[in-house]
């Protein structure tokens, strides 16, 4: 029974080589950081062959942990690719500090805007149909205003 329930390195190593595989055919970059966590334990299984199986175990987790935490740390964050138009797919966020007109004065916190060939609801202070304002803040599809000194 002993036999049945002791890992070798080379296990680590089919479970490195089956996790690389599963890399390659999946579209996601996360089964490398796993692999690379049965390989370290390999290493260490292959180090120091008199280790057990909850011990084992327990080192393939924490180099787990280990790999995935340092993959969102220094890999996956902060990869944003930069572009000559950061509001492409934010049209709303193009409108701030823009000088528009009231089409429909601001009256109980609320009015309207045409921009372009849309109408935009506003709030801010009560102001009158005409009035140039600057939109200041973007909340989803609501501007806050002020008027234009």
């Amino acid at each position: 029974m002993q036999e049945l329930l002791s890992v070798s390195y080379w296990h680590w190593f089919a479970l490195a080589f089956i996790l690389l595989a599963l890399e390659i055919t999946a579209p996601v970059t996360f089964f490398l950081w796993l692999c690379f966590a049965a390989l370290a334990s390999a290493i260490v299984s292959l180090m120091f062959p008199e280790l057990g199986l909850a011990t084992q175990l327990f080192l393939f987790s924490l180099f787990c942990v280990l790999s995935i935490g340092l993959w969102w740390r220094f890999g996956f964050t902060g990869r944003e690719k930069q572009t000559d138009n950061p509001t492409l797919n934010r049209r709303n966020e193009r409108y701030l500090g823009r000088v528009v007109k009231l089409s429909q004065a601001i009256e109980g916190g609320t009015g309207k805007v045409t921009v372009e060939d849309s109408q935009w609801k506003v709030t801010g202070p009560d102001l009158d149909a005409g009035t140039m304002v600057r939109v200041t803040k973007v909340d989803g599809s609501l501007f806050h205003v002020e008027p234009v000194s």
